[in-house]
């Protein structure tokens, strides 16, 4: 019996969401993965001395249905039916209930999109990306405007040689890196020119690791 992989797409149906989407297929097609489409929706309420619900929830929670109704049936139609695509909507704060989900489904990944705005990069849906790589436990991957789909070659992690053993995620990374064939680059950078060298000790993996120490710019 072999565990099919999940992949969680969060959507508000804008065209970064639909990128990622997007991504997410392909992905899902080379790892042979389901994909589940997920919105959340929260009823808007009008701000006065007393404040009024303007949309009844019945009527958001139907419209969130349709919409994911409507991007299923076009996927699956974009997919051939390769791809097995559920779908998924619930009244609440996106990243509460995507956590929620994430601990009923234990995907493989989440993706989501970002959106561009200057030097930093603004978040899809407010600033729930980051509140979501930041509580999720399961890998979050964000995909830019207009990135679209290559196979991953190359996995890049951060580490700072601190407490290595009790921080890194080897087992996501190990799956990471199984399911894609591909290598490992860690990244240290030499803050404050504690001179780290190349062949550092840490913790042994089933992974083979490759040092890259660069120098912070002054």
């Amino acid at each position: 019996y072999t565990y099919m992989k999940t992949i969680i797409v969060p959507t508000d149906f804008s065209a970064v969401a639909l990128n990622a989407m997007n991504y997410a297929l392909n992905l899902a097609k080379d790892l042979k993965a389901r994909v589940v489409i997920f919105n959340a929706f929260q009823v808007p309420v009008a701000f006065s001395e007393v404040p009024v619900v303007t949309i009844s929830i019945d009527e958001m929670q139907h419209d969130s249905e349709e919409k994911l109704a409507l991007l299923k049936k076009d996927v699956e139609h974009v997919t051939s039916g390769e791809i097995e695509v559920v779908t998924v909507s619930r009244l609440g704060d996106v990243v509460e209930e995507l956590a929620n989900l994430c601990d009923e489904e234990t995907p493989f990944a989440v993706i989501m999109g970002t959106k561009g705005a200057g030097k930093l990069e603004r978040l899809i849906i407010g600033s729930n990306t980051l509140s979501a790589i930041r509580r999720l436990h399961a890998p979050v991957m964000i995909i830019p405007p207009g990135a679209t789909y290559k196979k991953i070659q190359k996995v890049g992690f951060a580490c700072d040689f601190t407490k290595v053993k009790e921080t890194t995620p080897v087992k996501e990374i190990a799956d990471l890196l199984y399911s894609f064939g591909a290598s490992l680059h860690v990244l240290n950078v030499d803050y404050k020119d504690r001179h780290f060298s190349g062949d550092i000790t840490i913790e042994s993996t089933p992974v083979s690791y490759t040092h890259l120490t660069l120098p912070t710019k002054r």
